[in-house]
């Protein structure tokens, strides 16, 4: 099939999904506060709904970046290098700043969120992410070839493999919801030592594809 990407792509793709998947974020406070104020279903909205502004996310790079491609695959290539920049920006910032997960249920349990708020929730701070928007458009690029006249369905493909990659990763995450807040709350070294896989992944696919493009 033209649209799924030869193994070795993929198998490096799924790579970098485990690792975005298990790094402490927006999304992951959000859906273990849900979780933690209103239990497993209030999580797994919350968890829902950020999936489906990824969903919207990936539409849009689908369309957006293959508009570029054919319109311009110089300027798609610019793209993919100024992404490998992006990346290294975003290993430095994990390493300077930490984790962004930041868990405070105090007062939450007073008044816990409907599902359906949840899951709008959800969908609001994941569109509503300039780092977000930034990342779909960087780091999917990263994975396709410049000029690849199949490159729209593969893209498409990549959003949503990401998506149902990480589902079963974070839904663990959400049962486990306790015992894993208080272990990131007591324990800050597991974050920081995600923040440093997070680095190291995402430093590697940088420097790759701009030695790729360097040759």
């Amino acid at each position: 099939m033209t649209f799924i990407p030869d193994l070795s792509t993929l198998l490096a793709f799924s790579l970098a999904c485990f690792v975005l998947t298990i790094t402490p974020g927006p999304d992951m406070t959000l859906f273990l506060g849900r979780t933690l104020a209103g239990g497993r279903a209030a999580g797994i909205a919350a968890f829902a709904g950020a999936s489906t502004g990824s969903l919207i996310h990936t539409t849009l790079a689908a369309v957006g970046l293959s508009a570029l491609i054919a319109a311009s695959p110089e300027a798609f290539l610019a793209l993919k290098i100024g992404g490998a920049g992006y990346l290294i920006f975003l290993a430095v910032q994990a390493i300077r700043s930490g984790s962004t997960f930041r868990l405070d249920t105090k007062g939450e349990k007073k008044a816990p969120p409907s599902l359906k708020a949840s899951w709008l929730t959800g969908i609001g701070i994941n569109l509503s992410n300039p780092k977000i928007i930034l990342f779909f458009v960087t780091f999917l690029p990263q994975f396709i070839a410049a000029g690849d006249p199949h490159a729209g369905g593969k893209l498409f493909f990549l959003g949503i493999y990401f998506i149902v990659f990480a589902t079963p990763f974070s839904l663990a995450m959400i049962v486990a919801a306790d015992r894993l807040a208080a272990a990131l709350k007591r324990k800050p070294k597991i974050t920081r030592a995600i923040d440093y896989v997070f680095a190291s992944v995402f430093s590697a696919f940088a420097v790759k594809i701009l030695m790729t493009q360097g040759r």
